[in-house]
């Protein structure tokens, strides 16, 4: 693993908000220092550094004076503005006082879903980071709703590791790493170093949300492990408020958990099929149009038993086993009406009828 993390030059590191805050509500300044004390220091060692920071609702929680994390989304929202500003104020004092310049990027799922706007986003980091800028990324919670919500830091860190072409993500969380059971309540779990495959048997792990200041838990860690595992990114998970545990973890230290990559990452633009776009509709696909596609064959129209949805040409949609499992997402080469029409019946050219998901186009989920 030393080798593995000795070439990491683009690093994402998601920070909780229960590293940042302190358990009465209070910003947790002494941590923050050491953490920018590090940061700082792989900045001096040419490191890019991406910070995808929780924090902004749990700040403006006081001025709104709430007793606990807001429930409704107009709270929600509110408490994201008034602490955003707080935020971006509390990481520019920091990193100001070591010479490095921070910029603000706030993200909604829209932004990853459209190809247009995911390449800006891109191109948006890459010269932030060509110039030396660290950049402090955030869900943009005061207009994100349920449907247009990323849903918890940990995925917006995978994806903004996907999106960049990262190294390694690092979750900074309110524990080590992944156990072989509770340790809050276990004394007996034990952590987990490595994970090579996210099978059923880790994913069963997994509990619930963490803290009160989060939103994410183990599951959401390994979801995001998942879509980093993909991309060709390896993902470590370990304690935030233990700065100098983060630094040996950053040479090889064990007290963490870090989940490989696949030898083969998905190429970028399959990367955003699979994780970044929305899907728009579904085809299930026949048994032998499952095996095909396994194959890295294209789905004809012979193979689709059922088209779900509206959507147009151009489209990202699921396709879907016969038991209503997901195996692959891809980009439609028909509307919804014209695969209902066509379902079924062989290509042929004469009828200009060709594949509804060329192979190019599809991507084969985990």
């Amino acid at each position: 693993m030393t080798d593995l993390l000795s070439n990491c030059k683009r690093i994402v590191f998601k920070i909780g908000s229960s590293t940042l805050m302190k358990d009465n509500g209070q910003v947790d300044g002494a941590t923050i220092h050491r953490l920018t004390a590090l940061w700082a220091s792989l900045y001096d060692e040419g490191k890019e550094i991406l910070l995808v920071s929780s924090g902004a609702m749990a700040m403006g929680w006081g001025d709104l004076n709430l007793q606990e994390k807001p429930k409704g989304i107009p709270e929600k929202q509110a408490a994201a503005a008034v602490g955003q500003s707080k935020l971006m104020a509390l990481y520019d004092d920091f990193f100001s006082a070591c010479g490095i310049g921070v910029g603000q990027v706030l993200l909604t799922r829209d932004d990853i879903a459209d190809r247009h706007r995911y390449l800006n986003a891109r191109n948006t980091l890459n010269v932030l980071l060509k110039n030396r800028i660290i950049p402090i990324i955030n869900e943009n919670d005061t207009v994100a709703f349920d449907e247009i919500k990323f849903g918890e830091n940990d995925s917006l860190a995978a994806l903004v590791g996907s999106l960049i072409d990262a190294d390694l993500i690092l979750i900074l969380s309110d524990i080590d790493g992944l156990y072989t059971a509770d340790p809050r309540k276990d004394p007996s779990a034990a952590l987990i170093h490595q994970v090579t495959e996210i099978n059923d048997e880790i994913r069963k792990l997994a509990g619930g949300v963490g803290t009160a200041m989060g939103s994410g838990g183990m599951k959401s860690k390994i979801e995001a492990a998942k879509i980093a595992g993909q991309s060709g990114i390896p993902l470590m998970i370990c304690q935030g408020k233990d700065v100098p545990n983060i630094g040996e973890v950053l040479k090889g230290g064990k007290r963490c958990t870090i989940f490989l990559p696949h030898e083969q990452g998905l190429k970028q633009r399959d990367r955003w099929i699979a994780y970044g776009s929305a899907i728009e509709g579904s085809v299930t696909a026949d048994h032998g149009a499952v095996h095909a596609l396994i194959r890295g064959k294209s789905l004809l129209p012979v193979g689709v038993i059922a088209c779900d949805g509206v959507f147009g040409r151009g489209s990202v949609i699921a396709v879907k086993d016969p038991r209503g499992k997901e195996i692959a997402r891809g980009i439609t080469n028909y509307r919804a009406d014209d695969i209902r029409e066509i379902m079924g019946r062989k290509c042929d050219a004469e009828e200009d009828i060709f594949e509804v998901i060329h192979c190019d186009n599809l991507v084969l989920k985990d």
